[in-house]
């Protein structure tokens, strides 16, 4: 018997529901079931706050960010939700959903009671690293406890205790953003950590990206936001009788000095546990008269940026165990871990006291020894003092991108080195799984596995473009090549919302940084193509996967200024000539020390993608009911068309670039001036495929959007041919080379194993596993028709002698999944459409047959197909 129900209920784009900065906040709910053709007729909503529950009924198909159906949450306020969905006609009905809560967080500067962000009276350090601070208040509830929220936030990155106790397990808390535009504070239940009696608070901070070292201009940046650290806090304790509140004011204490000395993103922490003051944030712990404890000042409180998150925090994700311990060829001790991966170790050890174990992450070896050159400036290296006790110890204010750690000064006499004493600790955003990928080529599975991991280690609150440099830093153009490929393998329109506010905010008469955050330490503003193109595409892909059209018109404004004001023009309305471009970045025919020296000409690529995101800003108009914009965006396009083709195109059609690149841009954006054309430009890019056997031959501008291009105009096979490749330049070359993540260069290690002798040489960054996207797409066979995925298309591109493969998808409506294989009856295909959607299916050699389907299960076969 066919069944139908709600799978889960969710509110905005949270993952979890408690203390959001909605007010009125949207839900949503994904269906599970295999009932055929079941499309909803209506929903009801029961909404239990203190008094009697209320029930809402509506006539709607709609299942995904349908509005809040009564009065606005206030501050601090908690409801519980659950739904029911009707079928249409005579469909069955959906059984009432689990009972979800969300609550609300603190939505003015009234609401934090006076807190103040509170520093130490220490003297701040001047042009060098930031000691980490202990803050601690101690104080007495005398009621039974029924509920206790913290709301917490720090100038730098904290950790917070109560009674001893670590609150939450978040990490590198409250993450990167803009700050002088958005704060972000975290919510925490704390109920179980409270006592009746007495009790303490400690918070933790370190300098983070608030005040510490970013960029690699000039040695980087220090304090772009403020040179002293700081933590504000306001802990609300429900009792019988009413509210206690506690607050972040002068009569807390803070230290002089801690086991912590110093704590770097970049270089890494030293740790001196004969320096710890053993329960510190115990309610026992007597701090008076110790002359480590100093009073507090106030620091200017953010009341006017501090916004609840919108996106999942960091989170320790996963472990992974030590694989192998090696011996370099100068006798070094070094440990691999099998994948590059971000995060940091976590030991027990014991020793003798005094001992300093040194260690040194990297991502690679040269010749057998870490490589440390990639790092350029950034030292990546743990310093641990061992004292009297057995010792066990993580990392709280700093992360790293590595492999491989060299270990110096470990006590082997009275601690083996092994998986025991050593674990390799994966944090990252907390990001929901969704998208998954498998087919019958162990490479291109390793290839997937390796881009999923690189998308892990640099989401990390912005997305950035490498975890182990002088770098790590939210760079446009990264994530406008990736952001398809990340938006099927997570859930990311929270991680997108909060960053393109933030994107949205560093605008300058229009033009986006290159990093958001804005950092100095990377120079100063300039309007680039294809970067500063991101406030529009990555806007645009956010609302293609979820269908969340408040992004769309909270990016519009932004969108339009980047267009209308933000962009350098000549006379012809086309790029100034004269602009900086960064073009075809990192083309495999650059020279190391020269990255931006690319085969296509950087203004004729800035030029295609001007006429593209200006026919976005128009679908953008379109999509908000803004008729006189989508109008003059429509003229716009048509007018830079014909410009585009006057300045880089002959009459016959062909370009000024006959390069990958050069045809990639017009094919997909649709450029030539008829079809017959881009038919025979197509062929031409086809023939130069060829003549180059197969390998890449393009850069950050046209890496993402080769294989799309090529299956527009009927030539997937050809890109199948070039995504087996396996000689440089090449996506399984990488893999040959037994990369565990993608990298930077298409040939970041040479042939030899020796490193690039560029600079730009990480072995994480996600651009190139952009590729990812055509898999989805052509070998997995899924794309959204309508924003948000309530139409979709199936239509798998056998090819590469591929024998099988199986995607699935968690759409905002439920899980899709597709499996396909070729044996010797043909094609056969297995499909499941979750409730509430529909399907348009291809297959192959029936492209003209488009079948548009309802939910449920369905296969089908095409007799006599062979690869």
């Amino acid at each position: 018997m066919a069944e139908i129900s709600i799978s889960q209920v969710a509110f905005e784009h949270h993952r979890e529901p408690l203390g959001i900065g909605e007010a009125k906040p949207r839900i949503s709910w994904r269906f599970h079931g295999d009932a055929s053709n079941w499309t909803q007729g209506g929903y009801s909503v029961e909404v239990q706050r203190d008094s009697e529950p209320e029930l809402f009924h509506f006539n709607s198909s709609n299942s995904v960010l349908v509005p809040w159906p009564t009065v606005a949450l206030s501050s601090s306020e908690s409801a519980t939700v659950r739904v029911r969905a009707y079928g249409q006609g005579d469909l069955p009905d959906t059984p009432w959903s689990d009972a979800v809560t969300v609550e609300t967080g603190l939505f003015s500067k009234e609401d934090w009671s006076r807190a103040i962000m509170m520093g130490t009276e220490k003297k701040t350090e001047k042009n060098a690293t930031h000691q980490p601070i202990h803050f601690l208040h101690q104080f007495s509830t005398n009621s039974t406890i029924e509920k206790a929220r913290l709301y917490i936030t720090a100038y730098g990155l904290y950790e917070a205790y109560i009674n001893g106790n670590r609150v939450g397990n978040n990490v590198l808390a409250p993450g990167w953003q803009s700050y002088n535009h958005s704060h972000v504070y975290n919510t925490y239940d704390v109920t179980d950590l409270l006592q009746t009696g007495n009790n303490a608070i400690g918070i933790h901070v370190g300098e983070g990206w608030y005040a510490g070292r970013l960029g690699f201009f000039q040695g980087g940046t220090r304090n772009i936001w403020g040179d002293a650290l700081g933590a504000m806090a306001l802990l609300v304790i429900w009792t019988p009788t009413g509210k206690q509140v506690v607050n972040s004011y002068w009569g807390w204490v803070a230290s002089r000095s801690g086991p912590l000395i110093t704590a770097e993103l970049y270089n890494g922490e030293v740790y001196d546990p004969r320096l710890e003051q053993t329960g510190w944030s115990s309610p026992d712990y007597r701090w008076r008269n110790d002359t480590n404890w100093l009073g507090n000042r106030e620091l200017s409180t953010p009341y006017d940026q501090l916004v609840a998150p919108d996106g999942p925090p960091i989170r320790r994700v996963q472990e992974v165990q030590l694989q192998e311990i090696l011996t370099s060829p100068t006798g070094k001790t070094i440990l691999d871990f099998g994948q590059n991966l971000v995060g940091w170790l976590r030991l027990k050890v014991k020793g003798p006291s005094g001992t300093r174990i040194k260690l040194v992450h990297t991502e690679v070896l040269d010749h057998g020894e870490v490589a440390t050159r990639p790092l350029r400036t950034a030292t990546q290296t743990d310093e641990i003092i061992l004292g009297e006790e057995p010792q066990t110890w993580e990392a709280a204010f700093t992360y790293k991108g590595f492999r491989y750690v060299q270990v110096e000064n470990w006590p082997i006499e009275d601690t083996p080195l092994d998986e025991d004493a050593v674990v390799a600790v994966v944090v990252h955003s907390d990001l929901e799984e969704i998208g998954t990928f498998e087919c019958s080529n162990p490479l291109i599975n390793k290839l997937h596995h390796n881009i999923r991991w690189s998308m892990k280690g640099n989401f990390m609150s912005v997305p950035t473009d490498c975890p182990q440099r002088d770098e790590r830093l939210g760079w446009t153009g990264d994530s406008h090549a990736f952001s398809p490929s990340a938006n099927f393998l997570y859930d990311t329109s929270g991680f997108w919302r909060g960053w393109l506010r933030d994107l949205r905010s560093e605008q300058v008469k229009g033009v986006p940084p290159l990093v958001v955050p804005s950092v100095p330490g990377t120079g100063p503003p300039v309007a680039t193509a294809i970067w500063g193109d991101a406030v529009v595409v990555n806007a645009w892909n956010t609302y293609l996967s979820s269908g969340d059209l408040d992004i769309l018109r909270e990016q519009y404004v932004g969108a339009k200024e980047w267009i209308d004001t933000g962009i350098p023009r000549n006379e012809d309305g086309l790029w100034d000539r004269n602009a900086f471009q960064l073009g075809d970045w990192l083309d495999p025919l650059s020279p190391p020390d020269d990255p931006g020296q690319a085969t296509t000409s950087s203004s004729y690529v800035a030029d295609a993608y001007l006429v593209y995101v200006t026919g976005l800003v128009g679908k953008m108009a379109s999509e908000l009911g803004l008729e006189d914009d989508r109008l003059h965006y429509e003229e716009s396009v048509t007018n830079l068309k014909a410009a585009f083709r006057e300045a880089w195109m002959s009459p016959e059609g062909r370009v000024a670039y006959e390069t990958q690149t050069g045809l990639v841009l017009p094919l997909y954006f649709d450029l030539f001036k008829d079809g017959d054309e881009a038919v025979n430009a197509s062929r031409r890019l086809q023939k130069i495929i060829e003549d180059n056997d197969y390998l890449v031959g393009t850069g950050f501008a046209g890496t993402h959007l080769l294989g799309l291009a090529l299956s527009k105009y009927s030539l997937s096979e050809t890109f199948y041919k070039m995504l087996l490749q396996t000689k440089v330049p090449s996506w399984l070359y990488q893999v040959k080379m037994n990369a565990t993540t993608t990298w930077e260069r298409w040939d970041s290690l040479l042939e030899d194993g020796s490193l690039n002798p560029g600079e730009m040489t990480s072995f994480n960054h996600y651009a190139v596993g952009s590729v990812a996207n055509w898999i989805h797409q052509v070998i997995g066979g899924l794309a959204p028709v309508d924003p948000g995925w309530k139409t979709f298309k199936v239509q798998p591109i056998p090819g590469g002698n591929l024998t099988w493969a199986k995607t699935s998808y968690l759409s905002p409506y439920g899980k899709i999944y597709v499996e396909w294989s070729v044996d010797d009856t043909g094609f056969n295909l297995d499909l499941e459409v979750p409730p509430n959607t529909s399907a348009f299916v291809t297959l192959p050699r029936d492209t003209k047959n488009i079948r548009r389907v309802g939910s449920g299960k369905y296969h089908y076969s095409v007799a006599g197909f062979h690869l």
